[in-house]
Protein backbone atom coordinates (compact mmCIF):
# COMPACT_ATOMS: atom_id res chain seq x y z
CA UNK A 1 0.00 0.00 0.00
CA UNK A 2 2.37 2.52 1.09
CA UNK A 3 3.93 2.00 -2.62
CA UNK A 4 0.95 2.18 -4.43
CA UNK A 5 0.19 5.69 -2.25
CA UNK A 6 3.93 6.80 -3.53
CA UNK A 7 3.22 6.10 -7.30
CA UNK A 8 -0.34 7.93 -6.94
CA UNK A 9 1.07 10.65 -5.25
CA UNK A 10 3.90 11.57 -7.92
CA UNK A 11 1.06 12.89 -11.06
CA UNK A 12 0.09 15.77 -8.47
CA UNK A 13 3.42 16.91 -7.70
CA UNK A 14 4.04 16.29 -11.66
CA UNK A 15 0.91 18.50 -12.65
CA UNK A 16 1.78 21.06 -9.73
CA UNK A 17 5.51 21.61 -11.16
CA UNK A 18 4.16 22.14 -15.05
CA UNK A 19 1.40 24.22 -13.67
CA UNK A 20 4.11 26.62 -12.05
CA UNK A 21 5.99 26.30 -15.07
CA UNK A 22 3.34 27.12 -17.60
CA UNK A 23 2.46 29.76 -15.18
CA UNK A 24 5.77 31.06 -15.48
CA UNK A 25 5.57 31.17 -19.09
CA UNK A 26 2.52 32.61 -19.41
CA UNK A 27 3.93 35.24 -17.15
CA UNK A 28 6.80 35.80 -19.08
CA UNK A 29 4.99 35.61 -22.25
CA UNK A 30 2.52 38.17 -21.15
CA UNK A 31 5.92 40.49 -20.47
CA UNK A 32 7.25 39.60 -23.56
CA UNK A 33 4.09 41.23 -25.18
CA UNK A 34 3.77 43.78 -23.21
CA UNK A 35 7.24 45.32 -24.79
CA UNK A 36 6.66 46.19 -28.06
CA UNK A 37 3.57 48.33 -26.96
CA UNK A 38 6.32 50.48 -25.35
CA UNK A 39 8.42 50.88 -28.72
CA UNK A 40 5.14 51.55 -30.86
CA UNK A 41 4.39 54.92 -28.39
CA UNK A 42 7.88 56.00 -29.40
CA UNK A 43 7.25 56.62 -32.93
CA UNK A 44 3.97 57.66 -32.12
CA UNK A 45 5.02 60.36 -30.02
CA UNK A 46 7.50 61.40 -32.64
CA UNK A 47 5.34 61.88 -35.37
CA UNK A 48 2.34 63.60 -33.27
CA UNK A 49 5.74 66.08 -32.44
CA UNK A 50 6.56 67.06 -35.32
CA UNK A 51 2.97 66.77 -37.12
CA UNK A 52 1.92 69.70 -34.34
CA UNK A 53 5.15 71.91 -34.42
CA UNK A 54 4.97 71.98 -37.98
CA UNK A 55 1.40 72.28 -37.68
CA UNK A 56 2.49 75.81 -35.48
CA UNK A 57 4.84 76.85 -37.52
CA UNK A 58 2.66 77.01 -40.93
CA UNK A 59 -0.22 79.06 -38.42
CA UNK A 60 2.83 81.65 -37.97
CA UNK A 61 3.63 81.27 -41.64
CA UNK A 62 0.49 81.56 -43.02
CA UNK A 63 -0.45 84.67 -40.90
CA UNK A 64 2.89 86.69 -41.40
CA UNK A 65 2.25 86.94 -45.14
CA UNK A 66 -1.31 86.77 -45.10
CA UNK A 67 -2.34 88.18 -41.38
CA UNK A 68 -5.87 87.62 -40.52
CA UNK A 69 -6.30 89.88 -37.99
CA UNK A 70 -6.33 88.13 -34.27
CA UNK A 71 -7.91 84.98 -35.78
CA UNK A 72 -4.81 82.68 -36.18
CA UNK A 73 -2.63 84.60 -33.57
CA UNK A 74 -4.82 82.81 -31.23
CA UNK A 75 -3.58 79.62 -32.24
CA UNK A 76 -0.16 80.37 -31.93
CA UNK A 77 0.72 78.42 -28.75
CA UNK A 78 -1.82 75.83 -28.56
CA UNK A 79 -0.17 72.70 -30.85
CA UNK A 80 2.74 72.97 -28.35
CA UNK A 81 0.80 72.96 -25.33
CA UNK A 82 -1.48 69.93 -27.04
CA UNK A 83 2.07 68.20 -27.45
CA UNK A 84 2.37 68.83 -23.78
CA UNK A 85 -0.95 67.77 -22.53
CA UNK A 86 -0.74 64.17 -24.93
CA UNK A 87 3.19 63.48 -24.78
CA UNK A 88 4.52 65.17 -21.60
CA UNK A 89 7.51 68.02 -21.00
CA UNK A 90 10.25 66.86 -22.75
CA UNK A 91 7.85 66.64 -26.50
CA UNK A 92 6.86 70.28 -26.09
CA UNK A 93 10.07 71.43 -25.27
CA UNK A 94 10.89 69.26 -28.62
CA UNK A 95 8.40 70.91 -30.52
CA UNK A 96 9.39 74.31 -29.34
CA UNK A 97 12.80 73.74 -30.84
CA UNK A 98 11.91 71.92 -34.00
CA UNK A 99 9.34 75.08 -34.97
CA UNK A 100 12.08 77.61 -34.15
CA UNK A 101 14.06 75.37 -36.55
CA UNK A 102 11.26 75.13 -39.23
CA UNK A 103 10.68 79.04 -39.03
CA UNK A 104 14.45 79.77 -39.32
CA UNK A 105 14.90 78.28 -42.67
CA UNK A 106 11.40 79.37 -43.84
CA UNK A 107 11.46 83.24 -42.79
CA UNK A 108 15.02 83.82 -41.60
CA UNK A 109 16.65 83.49 -37.53
CA UNK A 110 15.17 86.78 -36.85
CA UNK A 111 11.36 85.99 -37.47
CA UNK A 112 11.31 82.56 -35.88
CA UNK A 113 12.95 84.02 -32.71
CA UNK A 114 9.73 86.65 -33.06
CA UNK A 115 7.75 83.10 -32.58
CA UNK A 116 9.79 81.22 -30.24
CA UNK A 117 9.65 84.25 -27.54
CA UNK A 118 6.67 84.06 -26.50
CA UNK A 119 4.73 81.69 -28.37
CA UNK A 120 6.55 78.36 -28.53
CA UNK A 121 7.48 78.98 -24.39
CA UNK A 122 3.54 80.42 -24.22
CA UNK A 123 2.54 76.79 -25.43
CA UNK A 124 5.02 75.05 -22.62
CA UNK A 125 3.97 77.01 -20.04
CA UNK A 126 0.26 76.62 -20.85
CA UNK A 127 0.43 73.00 -21.61
CA UNK A 128 1.80 72.46 -18.27
CA UNK A 129 -0.36 74.61 -16.26
CA UNK A 130 -3.37 72.87 -18.46
CA UNK A 131 -1.59 69.22 -17.65
CA UNK A 132 -1.38 70.07 -13.33
CA UNK A 133 -5.45 71.09 -13.78
CA UNK A 134 -4.42 74.44 -12.38
CA UNK A 135 -7.35 77.74 -12.30
CA UNK A 136 -7.70 79.77 -14.95
CA UNK A 137 -6.49 82.78 -13.02
CA UNK A 138 -3.11 81.35 -12.53
CA UNK A 139 -2.15 80.18 -16.08
CA UNK A 140 -3.73 83.42 -17.49
CA UNK A 141 -0.93 85.32 -15.04
CA UNK A 142 1.34 83.68 -15.98
CA UNK A 143 1.00 83.47 -19.55
CA UNK A 144 0.44 87.28 -19.31
CA UNK A 145 3.52 87.85 -17.53
CA UNK A 146 5.42 86.01 -20.46
CA UNK A 147 3.24 87.61 -23.16
CA UNK A 148 4.83 91.23 -21.71
CA UNK A 149 8.11 89.86 -21.45
CA UNK A 150 7.97 88.77 -25.19
CA UNK A 151 6.74 92.41 -26.26
CA UNK A 152 9.63 94.06 -24.60
CA UNK A 153 12.08 91.48 -25.93
CA UNK A 154 10.39 92.20 -29.94
CA UNK A 155 11.01 95.93 -28.64
CA UNK A 156 14.45 95.38 -27.98
CA UNK A 157 15.03 93.30 -30.93
CA UNK A 158 13.80 95.80 -33.73
CA UNK A 159 15.68 98.90 -31.53
CA UNK A 160 18.88 96.65 -32.29
CA UNK A 161 17.97 95.71 -35.76
CA UNK A 162 16.52 99.03 -36.83
CA UNK A 163 19.26 101.14 -34.83
CA UNK A 164 16.71 103.49 -32.84
CA UNK A 165 15.20 102.82 -29.81
CA UNK A 166 11.24 102.17 -30.50
CA UNK A 167 10.49 102.49 -26.70
CA UNK A 168 10.48 106.42 -27.43
CA UNK A 169 8.10 105.16 -30.20
CA UNK A 170 5.47 103.64 -28.36
CA UNK A 171 6.00 106.33 -25.41
CA UNK A 172 4.44 108.77 -27.84
CA UNK A 173 2.09 107.55 -28.82
CA UNK A 174 0.42 107.10 -25.38
CA UNK A 175 1.53 110.15 -24.88
CA UNK A 176 -0.88 111.23 -27.96
CA UNK A 177 -3.20 109.05 -26.38
CA UNK A 178 -3.04 110.23 -23.19
CA UNK A 179 -3.29 114.04 -24.14
CA UNK A 180 -6.42 113.44 -25.92
CA UNK A 181 -8.34 111.49 -22.95
CA UNK A 182 -6.71 114.07 -20.94
CA UNK A 183 -8.33 117.13 -23.13
CA UNK A 184 -11.72 114.45 -23.51
CA UNK A 185 -12.08 115.13 -19.35
CA UNK A 186 -11.07 118.16 -19.46
CA UNK A 187 -7.88 118.35 -17.40
CA UNK A 188 -5.52 121.09 -17.64
CA UNK A 189 -2.82 119.38 -16.24
CA UNK A 190 0.10 117.28 -18.66
CA UNK A 191 0.79 113.54 -18.31
CA UNK A 192 4.62 113.18 -16.46
CA UNK A 193 6.83 111.19 -18.13
CA UNK A 194 6.51 108.38 -15.38
CA UNK A 195 2.84 108.53 -16.17
CA UNK A 196 3.07 107.86 -19.63
CA UNK A 197 5.67 104.99 -19.28
CA UNK A 198 3.23 103.54 -16.64
CA UNK A 199 0.39 103.90 -19.32
CA UNK A 200 2.40 101.84 -22.28
CA UNK A 201 3.37 98.83 -19.65
CA UNK A 202 -0.55 98.88 -18.62
CA UNK A 203 -1.50 98.86 -21.94
CA UNK A 204 0.85 96.04 -22.86
CA UNK A 205 0.02 93.79 -19.96
CA UNK A 206 -3.87 94.55 -20.97
CA UNK A 207 -3.25 93.52 -24.42
CA UNK A 208 -1.74 90.44 -23.22
CA UNK A 209 -4.18 89.70 -20.48
CA UNK A 210 -6.82 90.39 -23.33
CA UNK A 211 -4.96 88.01 -25.76
CA UNK A 212 -4.16 85.20 -23.10
CA UNK A 213 -7.95 84.92 -21.91
CA UNK A 214 -9.18 84.17 -25.67
CA UNK A 215 -7.02 81.87 -25.87
CA UNK A 216 -8.08 79.62 -22.81
CA UNK A 217 -11.45 79.90 -24.84
CA UNK A 218 -10.64 78.39 -27.88
CA UNK A 219 -8.57 75.89 -26.28
CA UNK A 220 -11.63 75.07 -24.19
CA UNK A 221 -13.53 74.74 -26.64
CA UNK A 222 -11.18 73.03 -29.42
CA UNK A 223 -9.07 70.57 -26.94
CA UNK A 224 -12.52 69.27 -25.58
CA UNK A 225 -13.14 68.18 -28.80
CA UNK A 226 -9.74 66.38 -29.35
CA UNK A 227 -10.13 64.95 -25.83
CA UNK A 228 -7.37 66.35 -24.10
CA UNK A 229 -9.60 68.96 -22.44
CA UNK A 230 -8.22 71.78 -20.12
CA UNK A 231 -9.39 72.77 -16.80
CA UNK A 232 -13.00 74.10 -16.44
CA UNK A 233 -13.13 77.52 -16.51
CA UNK A 234 -15.02 80.62 -14.39
CA UNK A 235 -18.71 79.53 -13.37
CA UNK A 236 -19.49 83.68 -14.81
CA UNK A 237 -17.52 82.23 -18.45
CA UNK A 238 -19.68 78.96 -18.51
CA UNK A 239 -22.80 80.90 -17.91
CA UNK A 240 -21.64 83.60 -20.32
CA UNK A 241 -21.25 81.15 -23.13
CA UNK A 242 -24.15 78.65 -21.68
CA UNK A 243 -22.03 76.11 -22.18
CA UNK A 244 -22.67 72.74 -19.68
Amino acid sequence: MSILDSGAEEPEEILSVNSATSSNQNSNSQQHFKRPKLKVDAPLRMVETAFLASTASLIWFINFYFPLGPVLKIFFPVPIALVYLRWGRRAAWMAAVVSGLLLMVLVGPTRSLLFVMPYAFMGVLLGATWYRRVPWIVSITLGTLLGTLGAFFRIWLFSVLSGEDLWVYAINQVTSFLEWLFISFSLLTTPSIFLIQVGAIALIVLNNLIYLFVVHLAAWLLLDRLGNPIPRPPRWVQVLLDYE
